[in-house]
């Protein structure tokens, strides 16, 4: 109750901020030196205060966009010429790579994210603002980036016109007190200054970091995602470029391109949703559309059956039920080279990998939890004696009862440099890490029909 009080306060107070720093500052320069402000410098400053106002409202109130009812993913069409080279091609339907969330029960379109407090998937979800209480998205992203812009703007002229009559103030601190401000205007001129330096550090740093964002196509779950790549990457070569994966397997990890970055200019355009350069700066400009949202241009960097984020271990669902599981081979006939009972050995170690929270719902262990307890296993024993079941074992039950740095949820739980979580962005963590299942789309839209019509 107490969180959801703060967050309905958050917009009433960053109004209240606006209206102390733009319009308590008028008032105030009405009595000190060099007077008020005259028409130019009133005009450019509360026109830029008004621009603010209508950006920050629309970050407010625009809608983050929705996945449509019944949406699908669109099936492209290749043209691959004949094996002899002739003019004439045949079309061959290959479908994009599906992603499916379980909490929304539908496809979910590429870049977009399950927001644990809009309740759906957001299209191209950026982070979820506790100052706009909304979600920064496709549709929300020009005017989230206008009203830093504006915000930026309007407090340099602000911090201009404070530090002129600042200055004055000084230069005439030898003169008597009763010729010079009262103590409540030194205050109140003192409080404007405080804050606006403040808040003008605060969002010049965000208006930065936005626009990087905007100039390289990336929203900030995706820089998340990059630096957690680069973890993995880094992981993999101490491992020979594989992670263990759920059931056993082994997941190869390769450097992957980020498909979306596609230009500064044409990065600038889909994000502002024009090619007007004029009209990225206007408050009015119309919100992109739900549809432009759906599907993204790609570099081409990568090969089309590569999605983004790339494979990570961690964010892979168990495959209930498996073959081995029901009396059938995990393997083909034919398979040569391959180490059976290395592999069910490996399997073992991963199912013990796995287990239970509170809820009852299967979670994989924390990475270093699951790092330790093979570490101590491969130095005790193979796990063929008596002796080295024992004492993994042990090892196990020791490792539940160690306090560790990670969350015991699982990996989810990982942190970047800034220290920042997926659950910082107001991402679902259940739906993020837990929402890819090995079934093909079909089938899962096979299973809502029947869940409806049930």
């Amino acid at each position: 109750m107490d969180g959801t009080i703060l967050r309905k306060l958050a917009v009433p107070a960053v109004l209240s901020l606006i209206a102390f720093l733009a319009y308590s500052s008028q008032l105030l320069f009405l009595q000190l030196e060099p007077g008020p402000l005259d028409r130019r410098q009133s005009l450019i400053f509360n026109a830029l205060v008004g621009c603010l106002l209508i950006c920050y409202m629309r970050a407010c109130r625009t809608d983050p966009g929705r996945v449509p009812e019944g949406w699908q993913p669109r099936v492209k069409t290749s043209k691959q010429a004949d094996d002899n080279k002739h003019e004439s091609t045949r079309e061959t339907p290959k479908s994009i790579p599906q992603r499916w969330c379980r909490k929304c029960e539908a496809p979910k379109p590429p870049r977009a994210h399950h927001c644990r407090l809009c309740q759906r998937c957001i299209l191209k979800m950026d982070h979820h603002c506790p100052w706009t209480l909304n979600c920064v998205s496709h549709r929300v992203f020009p005017h989230f980036i206008r009203f830093l812009f504006y915000a930026v703007a309007a407090m340099t002229c602000l911090g201009y016109f404070l530090y002129l009559r600042a200055a004055l103030i000084f230069q005439s601190r030898n003169l008597p007190s009763y010729l010079g401000p009262s103590v409540l205007q030194l205050t109140h001129l003192f409080l404007l200054l405080l804050t606006t330096f403040l808040t003008w550090t605060a969002l010049t740093i965000l208006l930065l970091r936005t626009a990087y964002s905007l100039f390289t196509n990336t929203t900030t779950i995706e820089s998340w995602e990059l630096e957690r790549h680069a973890t993995l990457l880094h992981r993999a070569r101490h491992f020979g470029g594989v992670l263990d994966g759920p059931d056993g397997q082994r997941i190869p990890i390769r450097k992957q391109e980020f498909p979306y970055d596609i230009g500064i200019w044409r990065n600038c355009v889909q994000g502002m949703g024009a090619a007007n350069p004029l009209a990225w700066f206007w408050p009015f400009a119309a919100s992109p559309s739900v549809e432009s949202g759906l599907e993204f241009e790609v570099n081409g960097f990568e090969s089309e059956d590569a999605v983004w984020p790339p494979p990570d271990p961690d964010r892979m669902a168990r495959g209930w039920p498996r073959p081995w599981e029901e009396g059938r081979s995990a393997f083909v006939h034919g398979d040569e080279g391959v180490d059976v009972e290395a592999f069910r050995r490996r399997q073992e170690q991963d199912i013990k990998r796995w287990r239970r929270d509170g809820e009852g719902v299967v979670r994989r262990k924390p990475f270093v939890e699951r790092l330790e307890a093979s570490v101590r296993w491969e130095q005790d024993g193979d796990g063929d004696g008596e002796e080295g079941e024992q004492s993994e074992d042990s090892d196990e039950d020791e490792v539940e009862r160690r306090p560790v740095a990670v969350n015991v949820r699982g990996e989810e739980s990982w942190k970047n440099s800034e220290g920042e979580s997926l659950a910082d962005f107001g991402l679902d963590e259940d739906a993020e890490f837990y929402d890819e299942e090995d079934i093909p789309l079909s089938v899962l839209l096979q299973r809502k029909r029947l869940q409806k019509a049930e």
